[in-house]
């Protein structure tokens, strides 16, 4: 197992779904970890003890990063690093899947998810990497992508141009930092059952149609992103820079299933 012992992360949006999910990988891999969430409730308390139970620091921080990203961006950083001095992990996950069709776009929906999803995982870094260079910290940064950076859905197009700019932003950031010590690399889940996707499990003939669109026929919970941050944050992939871990049980491999008989 890859041993994370001496390092502090935080991972935005961890209270559930991939973030919680890498949020306690860490744990388990030895890393202090800083939770985070919009507000304190029963999902955070749950995976701080889940965390403190690997034998680790957890603390949770709030923060609205749909919020003046220059603002939240800041106050996150603060609460953070008082909460866990030494913090040299940074994952990206807090996010939204908020959609509409093109059609019916508006700059409301188009604002809130470019500045959940590509503003504040931008400027956050920015701050962090500020620090780390300023205080000589070989940083760690994991951006949480989606097999939508990649393909796209006809009802998806906002969040799918998001997912694709934080692709790039894996590839620009990594080039601008890896030559400061610090790494970027980005993790790209498919179709995972989290709560955001709670139609996977309401709709059996939806999720027989997914399992059939991906090569392995699985749609997994959130706890397959894990083992993949933990191995992007270590050393073990020191060498590792500006890549986008695919997680998608080969989906964005396969252009199109056999169609089966009675569909």
């Amino acid at each position: 197992m890859i041993d994370l012992k001496g390092h502090k992360a935080l991972v935005t949006g961890s209270t559930k779904g991939v973030g919680r999910a890498i949020a306690e990988a860490f744990a388990r891999a030895g890393a202090d970890v800083v939770i985070h969430g919009r507000k304190a409730g029963p999902d955070s308390e749950q995976v701080l003890g889940i965390c403190r139970e690997c034998g680790v620091q957890a603390e949770f921080v709030t923060g609205d990063l749909s919020g003046p990203t220059e603002t939240v961006v800041d106050e996150v950083f603060q609460n953070a690093m008082t909460a866990m001095p030494g913090i040299d992990i940074l994952v990206n996950n807090a996010g939204t899947y908020i959609d509409k069709p093109f059609l019916d776009m508006d700059l409301e929906t188009y604002g809130l998810t470019m500045r959940l999803n590509v503003a504040s995982p931008y400027f956050l870094t920015q701050r962090f990497a500020r620090h780390w260079v300023e205080h000589k910290v070989a940083g760690r940064v994991l951006m949480i992508g989606s097999i939508n950076g990649q393909l796209a859905e006809p009802v998806h197009s906002c969040y799918d141009t998001s997912k694709g700019a934080v692709a790039m932003m894996v590839k620009s950031l990594c080039v601008s930092l890896a030559p400061l010590g610090i790494r970027v690399n980005g993790l790209a889940p498919g179709l995972v059952s989290t709560p955001l996707t709670s139609i996977i499990e309401e709709n059996a003939r939806f999720k027989s149609w997914m399992c059939l669109h991906t090569p392995n026929g699985e749609v997994p919970g959130a706890e397959v992103c894990g083992d993949g941050a933990v191995y992007l944050v270590s050393d073990a992939a020191r060498h590792v820079h500006g890549h986008m871990l695919m997680v998608d049980g080969g989906m964005s491999g396969w252009q199109q299933p056999d169609m089966p008989s009675g569909w």
